[in-house]
């Protein structure tokens, strides 16, 4: 049975006459695709959709996560984003299935046809078969709602530690623990540290910096295993010198509310963050397609889904091989491939034929390590320290999507760097929480149990 959106849709197709392209996913690769397809393609009837409203920033999230930014300053609406764009709609649902056959994309109980299709749907964490027992404990960094919880469980784990008057609790709960050694946990426990042992303990009357603990747990060999050898290296000192002990050939076996246990040790920590690995979106399961053990779909030279000229998946959806070695899941690939797939689509309704196969064109990598310091390989050229840094910097502030995003991030960074003060620290109440002690008890409750639900283009 059609809903109403199937009539409205098949409606606006029947009266234009025009191709209809749909969109699942506004992450980079999808929003790519979608602001290209609206320049080459003007008369095409254009549908993106999304479970959110707004276009997120990932490679910022742990700026949100460690108060250094807003969720404002590194998002922005979808529909402002393509608001010029005439014939592209934004929808604003989930997507559960795809009919290959009746060439529709299903959201619960209405669906909307398609004449070419482009699956954009990202990736959430992967937790190795212990999503259920650990995600709760250690939640990822992939959406804004991950970052401000994150945020509220360090500034609360402060107040409480603040009133804690057990040594060995207070030192638990001054415990941070990130998993996995990739940009963003390298990133993250930077930030942590920076938070940790400079911004915040000057404004906490009762807590020795002395007890503060940040931990970095990394199942390989080293950390950055995607950097040259001699920039990891020199990124891990970095850590260390900001006060982060990095544990590398650590496998991590366990993680309790109280702790986890890495490498046959265990370790006492109250906030722990997942880092560590990643897992494509079910799109592989609603496209019945082959996938990698990542849940990534094998896809052809030209993005199309086997069998399926007219369907396309890309970014961390899809996997494709290039010098023998599949493409990272970062967002130069999927900023890439959806300029690609846009210009196959307008082949495609030309009746052209269509461009060589994609190749993606590497313009290295970026990772930052605290306050003015990143590292970056660039085909043979590596640099560290803050001339990376102010590389860093502005590849970020390039690739932020609107004006106003853009000047805010800059002078937020400017604000923390000059002054090391992070002011995106407001606890707002939340019956998730469990509340913060009286002060006159002696003895604080144990730490609250959290509910919950790479690199920029160059």
């Amino acid at each position: 049975m059609k809903g109403l959106a199937d009539m409205d849709a098949e409606a606006r197709t029947t009266q234009t006459g025009h191709p209809r392209v749909v969109i699942v996913g506004a992450g980079f690769g999808g929003l790519q695709a979608a602001l290209d397809i609206g320049k080459q393609q003007p008369e095409v009837n254009l549908t993106v959709i999304d479970r959110t409203n707004h276009h997120l920033f990932q490679p910022l999230l742990y700026q949100v996560a460690t108060a250094a930014l807003s969720p404002a300053d590194i998002s922005t609406p979808i529909r402002h984003v393509l608001r010029k764009q005439k014939r592209t709609e934004v929808v604003m649902a989930e997507v559960t299935d795809v009919d290959l056959e009746q060439k529709r994309v299903i959201m619960h109980d209405v669906s909307i046809p398609y004449d070419y299709l482009v699956i954009a749907t990202g990736a959430h964490e992967n937790y190795f078969g212990h999503r259920e027992s650990w995600e709760p404990i250690a939640p990822g960094l992939k959406s804004i709602e991950d970052a401000q919880q994150i945020r509220r469980k360090i500034l609360l784990t402060f107040e409480q530690a603040e009133l804690e008057m057990d040594t060995e609790q207070r030192k638990r709960l001054l415990t941070f623990m990130v998993i996995g050694g990739g940009p963003t946990g390298v990133e993250m426990a930077g930030a942590i540290a920076e938070l940790a042992y400079q911004t915040l303990p000057p404004e906490y009357r009762h807590i020795d910096p002395g007890m503060i603990r940040v931990i970095l747990v990394e199942a390989m060999p080293r950390i950055l295993s995607t950097f040259p050898k001699s920039l990891a290296r020199r990124a891990r000192k970095k850590l260390e010198r900001l006060g982060v002990d990095v544990r590398t050939s650590t496998l991590l076996e366990e993680i309790t509310e109280e702790g986890a246990v890495a490498g046959g040790q265990w370790m006492p920590a109250n906030t722990i963050i997942w880092t560590a690995g990643v897992q494509a979106s079910p799109a592989g399961q609603w496209l019945g397609a082959e996938t990698d053990r990542a849940g990534r779909v094998l896809v052809n030279p030209d993005l199309t889904l086997p069998n399926h000229s007219d369907v396309f998946v890309l970014g961390d959806t899809a996997t494709i091989m290039q010098d023998n070695k599949p493409l990272p899941g970062i967002a130069p690939v999927a900023m890439q491939q959806g300029h690609y797939v846009a210009v196959v689509i307008k082949q495609k309704i030309a009746g052209e034929q269509t461009s060589e196969p994609f190749h993606y064109h590497d313009k290295g990598y970026l990772a930052t390590v605290g306050r003015a310091y990143a590292i970056a390989s660039i085909g043979r050229i590596r640099i560290s320290g803050f001339s990376a840094w102010i590389l860093w910097l502005a590849v970020h502030i390039v690739y932020l999507i609107g004006y106003d995003n853009r000047i805010m991030v800059l002078l937020q960074w400017a604000w923390s760097y000059i002054f090391l003060k992070r002011r995106v620290r407001i606890i707002a109440p939340s019956t998730r929480d469990n509340p913060v002690p009286d002060p006159a008890h002696n003895n604080m409750p144990a730490a609250e149990k959290t509910e919950v639900s790479t690199i920029p283009g160059q």
